[in-house]
């Protein structure tokens, strides 16, 4: 079963970024440099993840890793009915995200890559296997032994 079709958001910076109207999105960004979050910023990261859930979009699994962030959500509808967009949504989290980590660190300057990698996933298997991967990750890169185990996992318990 199909879910995307085809969109009218476009935006470029180095990569095409690509957004079907109603379809959900697979998103990893990287912390600048390859900075080290310790725990208590993924704390803070995994937070600024969730606060649009239910409002700019439906959150369905989010990981925070010490240096990237899977992300994967369906972009919602504003009041005049037109979605929110992935280059919106993905600003506010960031921005929000640095400030707090740029503050907690007494530090200033980027704290994540300007570019994301993102793709609109197409069909419902898909989106089921974009979870599992997302909550894989940190048990192939041997944080833990089960996923249930790693604190900066989230998965929306209406998918399970």
């Amino acid at each position: 079963m199909l879910i995307a079709k085809p969109g009218k958001h476009e935006y470029r910076r180095r990569l095409p970024h690509l957004q079907g109207d109603d379809a959900p999105v697979f998103v990893t960004f990287r912390t600048w440099a390859r900075l080290l979050l310790p725990e208590s910023l993924r704390d803070l990261v995994l937070k600024h993840c969730l606060p649009d859930h239910g409002t700019k979009m439906l959150a369905h699994a989010v990981v925070v890793m010490p240096e990237h962030v899977h992300l994967l959500f369906t972009p919602l509808r504003d009041s005049g009915g037109d979605p929110f967009t992935l280059i919106e949504i993905m600003q506010c989290l960031k921005g929000a995200s640095a400030h707090t980590i740029n503050r907690f660190m007494q530090r200033s300057g980027p704290v994540w890559e300007e570019e994301s990698f993102d793709h609109v996933v197409r069909s419902y298997a898909t989106l089921d296997q974009k979870v599992e991967y997302i909550r894989q990750n940190p048990v192939r890169r041997r944080l833990v032994s089960r996923p249930e185990e790693y604190r900066w996992l989230w998965v929306n318990d209406r998918l399970l």
